[in-house]
């Protein structure tokens, strides 16, 4: 199964981290308020990053823990492709 990275920005400007095997399904079920509790509370929200795919849960996982963190200029650097 194929795992992706992804970024979705809410409405209020802030930018949600989050793995899938389906971005586009995923935001739809943010913007119906399933899922976290930040989507219930700030969707609806814009699909702004996908990542490359990777293989497994786990890698994924290990790339959002690490994205998450980020500041709002170094998650836009990624979002734009000035980071990797």
């Amino acid at each position: 199964m194929t795992w992706f990275v992804y970024i979705a920005q809410a409405r209020t400007g802030r930018y949600y981290v989050g793995i899938t095997t389906d971005p586009l399904r995923r935001i739809e079920k943010h913007n119906k308020g399933l899922g976290s509790q930040m989507a219930r509370q700030q969707g609806p929200f814009d699909l702004k990053y996908v990542s490359a795919p990777f293989t497994s849960k786990s890698e994924a996982r290990k790339r959002e823990i690490l994205v998450k963190p980020w500041n709002r200029i170094k998650k836009e650097k990624l979002i734009s492709g000035e980071w990797q």
